[in-house]
């Protein structure tokens, strides 16, 4: 069977690398969770001192962008892969509020997502592959075969994200997670190099009442239309 791209771009907390995973497995596609790589380059920044409450040091992080080196190992006992920056194991590491609460400023670093994008389009160009973020549809594979924007209300969201983060053992409130989600939306929407926003010929999804069952089937069926 001919093999497509499938880009899943929209909010944070949507679920979309759950439904993504879940919909490589699937359809036997490569999936990469981009969301993990910004993470990844926040953890850096934030383990060397380049970003805090009340500091960011850009020039300092632009510099240091060569010292970067994101790479996915796929565990088989947890049926994904995960994120190691630098030959270290990071999966956990960077799943915690804290790197949250500073990856949006991260992404909006031009050079950060210059270096970041032309890594995902090396990684799709053979194809069959599952990819999500914010940008994917509209900077990264403009020309995927399949576009999804997924969408819920900020509560719904923070719900979720809250819930998940209790279940990890953090210590923290439902305001503050619904603060970083708020926050998350607008540094995301708004900044000036590629902006979160649906493309045009995306599928938009509103999940705040669908299982993750549902979704995936409802994705696995649109992705058998077309190939």
């Amino acid at each position: 069977m001919k093999k497509i791209i499938i880009a899943i771009d929209g909010f944070s907390s949507t679920g979309k690398s759950t439904v993504a995973k879940q919909l490589a497995k699937e359809l036997n596609y490569i999936y990469v969770d981009t969301g993990a790589m910004y993470r990844a380059v926040t953890y850096f920044a934030l383990e060397n001192d380049l970003i805090g409450e009340d500091f960011f040091h850009i020039e300092k992080l632009i510099e240091r962008l060569d010292d970067i080196k994101i790479t996915f190992k796929y565990n088989k006992d947890l049926g994904f892969a995960e994120v190691y920056l630098n030959g270290r194991n990071i999966e956990k590491d960077i799943r915690t509020l804290k790197v949250s609460r500073y990856v949006s400023p991260i992404a909006t670093i031009s050079e950060v997502r210059q270096k970041l994008v032309e890594q995902q389009q090396l990684m799709g160009k053979d194809k069959g592959i599952v990819m999500d973020g914010r940008d994917i549809g509209t900077v990264v594979f403009p020309d995927a075969e399949l576009k999804i924007f997924m969408t819920a209300s900020a509560e719904t969201r923070a719900k979720r994200r809250y819930k998940e983060l209790l279940e990890r053992g953090h210590n923290l409130s439902y305001e503050e997670v619904l603060e970083n989600v708020t926050t998350r939306d607008r540094i995301d929407s708004s900044r000036e190099d590629s902006p979160l926003r649906k493309a045009d010929n995306a599928i938009e999804i509103d999940n705040s009442d669908l299982t993750i069952e549902e979704q995936v089937d409802s994705l696995v069926k649109l992705a058998k239309t077309i190939v």
